[in-house]
């Protein structure tokens, strides 16, 4: 615990080393209330972004197993953007690129390292129930504990070649809405994720600052994961009245 905190200190007092320089302003408040606690701290983040990319043509068959290092090396941004875009900022920045050049979405991302496995599983709990499928918990050779916040719904399609466009305006106009309408989900999803982080959290703090609970011995995952699922009875009317529940437990007076 004692090295987690350390390391933590002197994590959060480097510069911001992303080309930004500064946390997206979309998940400035997941980042802070991770922060905040002392079992967690994030390493990286992108709220989620669009980029035209120029990109080095493809090698020759003979070069094609160091291709791909080369190409990632020497690819330039001819445009980012972290809110929805139209066609005439892809257009604009197509018309700069000289070389192959493609349109990407990329969804948002959150690196964050744990005090402890479960410190991660209830940060993996609450980006799954968020849409964030993709994310995963690994586990280094030392025992540094990282979770990993992400999603599939992805984009990337080719553009153009050698500086020309290979396909319509018309097309690049449907690109264009296809990712903007992941963007839009993308930020409900975010949306969703600190509304359930906050109740996780304060859930766990809850509990653990709560002499009934910790003589009960109940994790703040399975705690959560009850809450949640009575919530979700209630709201099919699935769940009985609070004076039945209170009553088949033995709790009514």
């Amino acid at each position: 615990m004692a090295d987690f905190k350390r390391w933590k200190e002197q994590r959060l007092l480097r510069a911001d080393g992303s080309r930004k320089g500064s946390v997206d302003e979309p998940i400035e408040g997941i980042v802070r209330l991770l922060n905040e606690h002392d079992s967690f701290c994030t390493t990286s983040s992108c709220s989620g972004r669009m980029v035209v990319m120029e990109q080095p043509s493809l090698p020759p068959p003979a070069e094609a197993t160091t291709g791909f290092e080369i190409q990632k090396q020497n690819c330039t941004w001819l445009m980012v953007t972290h809110q929805t875009c139209a066609i005439e900022d892809v257009l604009t920045a197509l018309k700069r690129a000289t070389d192959d050049a493609i349109f990407k979405f990329e969804p948002f991302v959150l690196h964050v390292q744990c005090q402890d496995l479960q410190d991660a599983q209830l940060l993996h709990m609450v980006a799954i129930e968020a849409g964030f499928r993709n994310s995963g918990i690994t586990v280094g050779r030392k025992g540094k504990i990282m979770m990993a916040v992400r999603s599939t719904h992805c984009l990337e399609v080719p553009l153009s070649q050698k500086g020309k466009l290979m396909v319509s305006e018309e097309y690049v106009d449907f690109v264009i809405q296809v990712a903007n309408q992941k963007m839009d989900e993308n930020r409900r999803r975010i949306d969703r994720f600190y509304t359930s982080l906050q109740f996780a959290l304060e859930n766990r703090d809850h509990s653990s600052s709560s002499p009934l609970k910790e003589k009960e011995k109940n994790s703040s995952v399975d705690s959560y994961r009850r809450r949640r699922n009575l919530k979700g009875m209630q709201k099919d009317g699935k769940c009985p009245s609070p004076e039945v529940y209170q009553h088949k437990r033995g709790l009514a007076k």
